[in-house]
């Protein structure tokens, strides 16, 4: 057998030469995909991420210094400052410039009075800026200058301060170390008090050092708005001191006095003790910030019998002569409701009864309204919802619904146990009463006004709803007046003007059951025919035998309402034998009486149906305010200023100044006056110079120029 044998195929090698070839042909198809790529990279950095990357890039070289804006100045209605920003040094770093952090430490803990480790910490931190301390002394901001250490630096920031301390501290609030408010109105118009950061920003290379001819830029700070309260100052410090000497004279444990106008709604006045310095709030416990007078709930007691009053005469349940008949006690289901006197007050008529303030009878009242009716004119006076004030944190009165007040909680409710209201929602409820009968909303802040003073936004009055008819709120009116002529409000009483208010006394709920702790207060308003103020007493827990609120909050009622309605400039009216409405319809001329006699003086006014009160030591009348010929209604008290007969000499052309430097425009017209001379004003506040100056003897009727000034 032959075997054949197959050739092979020779395998085929490529030459060098082609290998090569083929290598050079990819590693340029490979090189030119690359070039190609890097080309557009390079185009898409340059051309579309180039303007964001310069930023970038222009951001990490840059070293900005913040400038606090000046913190807006809050007022009072009177454009007086209550609260205002002053300069103060904050020492700053910037971590990339200090060569040496240890070093750097070690010098400035001395200088600011810091621990060495803590300021190594913020020295050594990857921030741009880091503030080292804020507010410090104006000496130690020399220091830091004068080490002109790099990095290092003092910039110039605001400080809050409060020039009148602790007055309206709860209401105005607090602002921090930032610049940024806390608490109360600072707070709440944090937004336009605040103003707006700017910054320095100097171009520095990586050393940190400052590059010549690098970009710098300046970012001015906007200063914040100030905002215009409707808060009066002197009011306001009124309410404060007389609040001081009832919680002295009474050692009760708090106490709070509102007013405000019944016409707007506006808070006049809003004090509370105890209180604290905004100034130095650190020192103080932060239950001292709340505003009681918004934010916390009272029973009201028999103040609130206003509100059960007002719903009754618009009902027609009553009416002033509805006759009632207290036996002291009154049969509630299984309940006693028994009146403050032992026997009680027997047969009267509803305005007695409010005189009275006798509980059985507005248990019997509130039973004949009926719970939805009840509820209805609660809801009404906006006892239970929140009145809407420009205040952080306002709270919410509570009652019973109707669906679960029974008969025992419908006659409680109705002299005020079992409700509970904040101090702001009672006086606003009286104010509906006091101006016929609409509910205003509270406010607290009138105007805003830009770093210029221009105006920048206004608040107007707010008009919530008409709660009673114009002739029901008469009818009350008349009836709380009586409150104070014939009944428990008699401590209330301001010589010369008419006032309608309330008693009232509550126990305080104790673990579900009232105790012997009360709450004496009362509220009120003037002149009652035409309200221009209105005022709320509390005394919270007073430590006395006598607890009553006609007895401890009417005495401070008609001190602060005194003193108010002078300062007001309000002309005092006798409503001795007519009605206040009556006074108002009829006009009557003032006689003149200077130059006469005492006697004389006094016998003239009453003859034209004037009341009088006399001021002054002397035989002579040398002045009288309402002046001679003057139309008034009848029965306004005229004051006579009385003064030695020498005085008010008529064949004497010439007389002698008197020095009425220190004294207010008032007080100079009155004492000029009563020689004979004319005044000529300049300015306004207190006189700080006169001409001619006292002890010149100057013709009678000759003018006295006066220069006041704040």
């Amino acid at each position: 057998m032959v075997s054949v044998r197959r050739a092979s195929r020779p395998s085929y090698q490529a030459s060098p030469s082609v290998i090569a070839r083929k290598r050079v042909y990819v590693l340029f198809i490979l090189m030119t995909g690359v070039f190609i790529a890097l080309i557009f990279r390079l185009g898409w950095v340059q051309i579309v991420k180039g303007p964001e990357l310069h930023a970038r890039a222009l951001e990490q070289r840059m070293r900005p210094v913040p400038v606090d804006p000046r913190r807006g100045t809050v007022y009072d209605r009177n454009l007086r400052e209550l609260a205002v920003s002053i300069s103060a040094d904050s020492v700053y770093a910037i971590p990339a410039e200090i060569r040496d952090p240890v070093a750097a430490a070690r010098q400035l803990a001395s200088v600011l009075e810091m621990g060495q480790d803590t300021l190594l910490a913020k020295l050594t931190t990857r921030q741009q800026t880091v503030w080292l301390k804020r507010k410090v002394e104006h000496d130690v901001a020399a220091r830091i200058k004068e080490m002109s250490a790099p990095g290092i630096g003092v910039a110039e920031s605001g400080q809050r301060f409060y020039p009148r301390d602790t007055l309206a501290a709860q209401v105005i609030g607090i602002a921090g170390i930032d610049n940024q408010g806390l608490e109360g109105l600072e707070q709440l118009y944090d937004s336009e008090l605040r103003g707006v950061r700017g910054q320095i920003v100097a171009e520095r290379d990586a050393t940190g050092k400052e590059i010549p001819e690098g970009e710098h830029s300046y970012a001015p700070a906007k200063d914040g708005n100030s905002i215009v309260l409707t808060i009066d100052e002197v009011i306001q410090y009124i309410c404060e001191r007389e609040l001081e000497r009832a919680i002295a004279d009474t050692r009760s444990e708090k106490g709070i006095i509102l007013a405000m106008d019944p016409k707007t709604g506006e808070v006049l006045a809003m004090a509370m003790r105890p209180t604290f310095n905004p100034n130095d709030y650190g020192r103080y416990p932060s239950s001292l910030r709340r505003n009681i007078a918004v934010c916390d709930m009272l029973e009201p007691g028999s103040t609130f019998k206003v509100v059960t009053s007002a719903a009754a005469l618009e009902e027609g349940v009553v009416t002033p002569t509805t006759g009632f008949y207290d036996a002291g006690h009154i049969k509630v289901e299984d309940r006693t409701i028994r009146c403050w006197k032992a026997g009680g007050h027997g047969s009267q008529t509803f305005t007695e009864a409010v005189e009275n303030s006798c509980n059985p009878v507005f248990a019997t009242i509130a039973i004949r309204l009926g719970p939805e009716t009840f509820a209805r004119y609660v809801r009404a006076f906006g006892l239970t919802d929140k009145t809407g004030i420009d205040f952080p944190g306002e709270a919410v009165g509570m009652m019973h619904s109707a669906s679960r007040m029974g008969p025992v909680e419908l006659a409680t409710s109705g002299f005020g146990q079992g409700i509970s209201v904040t101090p702001l929602q009672l006086l606003n409820a009286l104010c509906a009463i006091a101006n016929g009968g609409t509910l205003m909303q509270p406010m607290l802040v009138r105007e805003v006004l830009d770093p210029s003073g221009a105006l920048v936004r206004q608040f107007a009055p707010t008009r919530i709803r008409q709660v009673i008819s114009e002739r029901s709120a008469r009818q009350l009116s008349a009836i709380l007046e009586s409150v104070v002529v014939n009944g428990s409000g008699a401590r209330a009483a301001v010589p010369g003007y008419a006032v309608a208010g309330k008693t009232g006394t509550a126990q305080k709920p104790e673990r579900g059951r009232y105790g012997d702790k009360r709450v004496a207060s009362f509220m009120g308003y003037a002149p009652a025919n035409d309200p221009r103020v209105a005022v709320l007493v509390v005394l919270d827990e007073p430590k006395t035998d006598i607890k009553y609120g006609g007895v401890l909050a009417a005495p401070a009622f008609a001190a602060v309402m005194r003193d108010v309605l002078r300062y007001m400039e309000i002309p005092p009216m006798d409503v001795a034998g007519a009605p206040t409405q009556q006074l108002a319809s009829i006009v009557a001329t003032v006689p003149d009486v200077i130059g006469k006699t005492n006697q004389e003086s006094l016998a003239m006014l009453r003859a034209a149906g004037f009341g009088v009160r006399a001021e002054g030591a002397g035989d002579v009348a040398t002045n009288q305010v309402p002046k001679a010929g003057s139309r008034v209604a009848a029965g306004t008290t005229v004051v006579v200023y009385f003064g030695p007969e020498e005085l008010y000499d008529l064949e004497d052309d010439f007389v002698e100044v008197p020095d009425v430097t220190g004294k207010t425009l008032k007080e100079a017209v009155l004492l000029l006056g009563a020689r004979g001379l004319a005044v000529q004003p300049e300015g306004r506040g207190i006189v700080s110079r006169q001409q001619p100056s006292a002890g010149a003897a100057v013709r009678r009727g000759s003018a006295i120029t006066i220069t006041l000034e704040e």
